[in-house]
């Protein structure tokens, strides 16, 4: 098989996540073009690009790890460059999560694809194979799904989907570019609804949010003890949404609501939208990118939403220490405690990892292609499996 050779890529859509994507790939000195509509209300029509690459520079974390690699991002539009896909190697498609829109865009894209070009979509958990129907024959084989993880640079998961159509070598050539060139983490994921990260994340995001109303704590206490005390990002679990963008999150939930059924996933009646994601998305706090979310940032001061009051009030309340201490113990004594915790702050931490490792074990085997998330959490899955053998529910709410 010859290697597969990346000179050029084509991102297509400047918003969050394809202007970082394009940020990424420019840190390892890819140049790439970056495409978006014309912009209709400035003379110059690249403007809604060139106002994306501008912003690169000022986020944080900085999706760059040199701000003056901004250069190598060419900005282009649809109306006028389309011809500049004839000299790129990959083409990944970034626009907003709606199929129509991005059916439209492989139709008027297609004629420009080089020969040998690679074309993939970064949907969060659109159907890849449905896509794939509208391009021409010749174009089939060599598209696929290509899921980063906000923010790109950072998160070090990239999903890999093919299509019934998707030549196996297109899948093998795409995964050693992402792992040895982008420095990430492959995981082949089947084309099922969100995948495999959004699947398993959100049903964990969903049982995390009844359970922080089950057992009445505050977001900014959650966040301390699903962060770096539980071995995960240091943003935890609502600060991650909020970095994610909550009307991301609402798209990912609808999907799982509309795609799958009682029959297909016995968690679905799990899947209800949050009252205080609705009342965050009537409000348009979108999280980070609105500047409020879950929390926001008033002066030097953080502010957490409290949806009683319909307000923001203080943050900065944290967990019990006593479950930062238990949290450093190994793995199967760590659960055992929690299992065994009388808090409400060790009783949700315990729910909320019971939750996961159940909803994993039922649908590992028909969303992933290996057992590659799961490898690394031997001792965790050699409890969780002892307890969820002979689970039941009694009257604490706990398996």
């Amino acid at each position: 098989m010859n290697r597969f050779n990346v000179k050029k890529v084509a991102v297509l859509g400047a918003g969050v996540m394809g202007a970082q994507i394009a940020a990424h790939l420019v840190n390892v000195k890819v140049p790439v073009v970056l495409f978006d509509l014309a912009d209709t209300k400035s003379p110059a029509k690249n403007g809604i690009v060139t106002r994306a690459i501008d912003n690169l520079k000022k986020l944080k974390p900085s999706p760059l790890g040199d701000k003056a690699d901004a250069s190598l991002i060419q900005a282009a539009n649809y109306e006028e460059h389309l011809e500049l896909l004839q000299g790129c190697d990959l083409i990944i498609e970034a626009i907003a999560e709606r199929m129509d829109w991005k059916v439209d865009l492989y139709k008027k894209i297609a004629p420009f694809v080089a020969p040998q070009a690679l074309v993939a979509s970064n949907t969060s958990g659109l159907s890849i194979t449905a896509m794939s129907e509208v391009l021409p024959e010749a174009l089939k084989p060599r598209f696929c799904g290509i899921h980063f993880f906000n923010p790109p640079r950072y998160m070090p998961l990239v999903e890999l989907i093919a299509t019934p159509t998707t030549e196996p070598r297109v899948i093998d050539q795409l995964e050693a570019f992402v792992t040895t060139g982008l420095g990430k983490g492959v995981v082949r994921a089947k084309d099922t609804p969100n995948f495999v990260a959004n699947r398993v994340g959100i049903a964990g995001m969903l049982s995390t949010m009844k359970e922080v109303e089950r057992y009445g704590l505050t977001y900014d206490v959650v966040d301390d003890l699903t962060g770096k005390k539980l071995g995960r990002a240091s943003s935890g679990t609502f600060r991650t949404a909020d970095v994610v963008g909550l009307d991301t999150m609402a798209h990912v939930i609808k999907t799982l609501q509309t795609t799958l059924s009682a029959e297909t996933d016995p968690f679905y009646g799990s899947f209800d939208t949050p009252a205080v994601l609705t009342k965050l998305l009537e409000l348009g706090h979108l999280g980070q990118k609105a500047k409020a979310g879950f929390f926001k940032k008033v002066g030097r001061d953080v502010m957490r939403f409290d949806l009683e009051s319909g307000e923001y009030v203080p943050a900065g309340q944290k967990s019990d220490e006593v479950y930062a201490r238990m949290l450093k113990k190994p793995a199967g004594q760590r659960l055992r405690l929690l299992r065994n915790a009388e808090g409400p702050q060790g009783q949700f931490l315990w729910a909320i990892l019971r939750n996961a490792f159940h909803y994993a074990a039922v649908h590992l085997g028909t969303i992933a292609h290996t057992l590659g998330l799961w490898h690394e959490a031997g001792p965790l899955r050699a409890v969780a499996g002892s307890r969820l053998a002979g689970s039941r529910q009694d009257g604490s709410g706990r398996h």
